[in-house]
């Protein structure tokens, strides 16, 4: 799964898992997801971790990862990636 394929499915995670009403292409990749971005709260921050431990196989074990990893979509397809990577090479 490339970089790209990773922000899009984390989108549509995002969308289908919190039951937003707006499309992938309305949320921009660089900003932020949470607080004054698309206007979540902790309760969805949540919600939102366990969408993406359970469909990208990673995991996100505190709150200090899940600031930097949620920060924005491109912050997440990062961590993501970089999880993946190390899993790999494991």
């Amino acid at each position: 799964m490339t970089r790209t394929e990773i922000a899009l499915r984390a989108k549509e995670l995002l969308i289908s898992g919190l039951r937003l009403e707006i499309s992938p292409g309305e949320i921009v990749d660089a900003e932020p997801i949470f607080g004054a971005g698309l206007g979540l709260d902790s309760i969805d921050a949540l919600e939102f971790v366990v969408l993406i431990e359970e469909n990208f196989g990673v995991s996100i074990p505190d709150e200090t990862v899940a600031k930097e990893a949620l920060a924005s979509i491109d912050a997440l397809a990062d961590f993501v990636e970089t999880q993946r990577r190390r899993q790999n090479l494991s």
